[in-house]
């Protein structure tokens, strides 16, 4: 492969990356959490854009369990959306002979 060729494939990389940055930043995950008591949405780029609880989940009596379903329904929203991100790079440097776990800057 020329030299010219991989600069060319390096340049449309990092256009392609940025333009695929910014779907990411708009496209909106969700995760719930007790069947539903806590639901978390985060965008893509890792912000969390909203938690909504259902007033059954609060119990003055045993804050502790809301606190966990706090924490699972925001810890799982950021998980996907962080598999979402993976999955979605990825699908951009496929076929361009990198080594598999590459952390690229995204």
């Amino acid at each position: 492969m020329n030299m010219m060729k991989m600069m060319k494939q390096a340049a449309d990389l990092q256009k392609n990356m940025k333009k695929k940055q910014k779907e990411l930043a708009k496209r909106e995950v969700e995760f719930s959490a007790g069947g539903g008591m806590v639901v978390a949405r985060a965008t893509c780029d890792l912000k969390i854009r909203s938690i909504k609880i259902n007033p059954d989940a609060v119990d003055p009596s045993d804050v502790e369990m809301l606190e966990d379903l706090v924490f699972a329904a925001v810890d799982g929203v950021l998980s996907l959306a962080q598999e979402t991100m993976s999955k979605e790079m990825g699908q951009l440097t496929q076929g361009m002979g990198l080594p598999g776990g590459m952390d690229l800057p995204f």
